[in-house]
């Protein structure tokens, strides 16, 4: 039996705003089973003593000082932009 339905996979397609084909729901269907079903295995590991992290290794961050710098001249900003208007640069709209 499956873990995840032709259903819930093309509800997930809408909310990324996928169209999918009914071969491709069937496709996604099973090789999002067969990942479920790989994360199931991960739960049965014996993690009792292993500490939580964010990454396998012990990376650190390195971070320059944040010193204030001169930018570019707006006017010489503005001449690559596709379209602009008082001193901004327009770009599409992204909220429905």
């Amino acid at each position: 039996m499956s873990r995840i339905s032709t259903e819930e996979v093309k509800h997930v397609a809408n909310l990324a705003r996928l169209a999918v084909t009914e071969e491709e729901v069937e496709k996604f269907t099973q090789q999002l089973d067969k990942i479920i079903s790989f994360a199931e295995q991960l739960n049965e590991l014996d993690t009792e003593n292993v500490e939580p992290t964010s990454h396998v290794l012990d990376m650190k961050n390195v971070m320059r000082e944040d010193v204030p710098a001169k930018g570019l001249p707006r006017e010489e900003v503005l001449k690559n932009a596709p379209e602009h208007e008082n001193g901004q640069i327009k770009v599409p709209s992204i909220i429905e």
